[in-house]
């Protein structure tokens, strides 16, 4: 089993996140802004989704840490939870991030771009929106997934979310009925978890903790993460892997309960980690 952990962020202790311990809700935070977004404007319509980012002073952010072997993280989802997305736009020397880009199908999006500015030491995640014309055909997530199967690749996923409560999540990965052993490094790890809170798509995002070559992390065929629910309720998992040089993205959905309470209001965790490193924007 691979042991693992969230990536940076805020940890959570006590009670569950309160709504402004819930990142990826918002186009400005901690004095960054996403701006100019350009998109394709209907589906199938080859183009360049380009975003710049600001900070406090109105100025373009040019200089980011990498994370994750990447200086920026960019999520595209239809807010009903289809038509996921984990790309990597490249920067300007004028500090736009752009890539060609198409929309599969219409609706509406939301972006999140995930980053760490020089010198600030926390993941910043922001969001906004993008209108993708045509006739939308919702495809919502009304229960639990704990299985799904995508380009013949199958994932289960075993274990519970609790709100405000640290839990494991294990993955287990096989193809045509067998163990996967021969997972490939992607982002510096075996696997790369988002959850996305369904109604309002709060986004979390964690890592492994071990890493490939570290001579204990194996590759395959379980992924192990250890994550923190904000609140009660559904939320949209999806868990990338690479195989035979190729990214697949299996989408999972898992429903965290309420975690209990004690006299003083504070969340107790049934033996559990105190610190809950689960996380809404890494």
């Amino acid at each position: 089993m691979t042991t693992a952990e969230p990536g940076h962020g805020d940890e959570h202790t006590g009670a569950a996140a309160s709504a402004d311990d819930v990142r990826g809700l918002a186009v400005s935070h901690a004095g960054y802004t996403l701006t100019g977004l350009r998109a394709p404007a209907s589906p199938g319509e080859q183009g360049e989704l380009a975003f710049g980012i600001t900070d406090a002073a109105g100025a373009p952010l040019t200089d980011y840490e990498t994370s994750h072997e990447r200086d920026l993280h960019l999520i595209v989802v239809r807010t009903d939870g289809a038509h996921f997305r984990h790309v990597h736009p490249v920067i300007d020397d004028r500090g736009e991030w752009s890539l060609p880009f198409a929309f599969d199908a219409a609706g509406t999006y939301r972006v999140f771009a995930d980053f760490v500015p020089a010198g600030h030491g926390e993941t910043v995640t922001l969001t906004t929106t993008v209108e993708v014309a045509g006739g939308f055909a919702p495809e919502p997530r009304t229960s639990d997934a704990t299985g799904a199967t995508v380009d013949g690749i199958t994932v289960e996923v075993e274990g519970e979310l609790v709100a405000g409560a640290e839990r494991e999540l294990v993955f287990t990965v096989t193809r045509d009925g067998e163990p996967v052993t021969t997972l490939e490094p992607y982002l510096g790890a075996y696997g790369h978890l988002v959850a996305l809170r369904q109604g309002d798509l709060a986004y979390l995002h964690v890592h492994p903790m071990g890493e490939p070559g570290d001579g204990v992390t194996e590759a395959g065929p379980e992924i192990s993460f250890m994550a923190t629910a904000p609140t009660a309720g559904r939320y949209l998992l999806y868990l990338d892997v690479q195989l035979d040089g190729a990214v697949h993205s299996v989408p999972l959905v898992l429903t965290a309960g309420a975690g209990s309470t004690d006299a003083a209001g504070g969340a107790t965790h049934d033996g559990a980690h105190d610190d809950a490193h689960g996380e809404a924007g890494r």
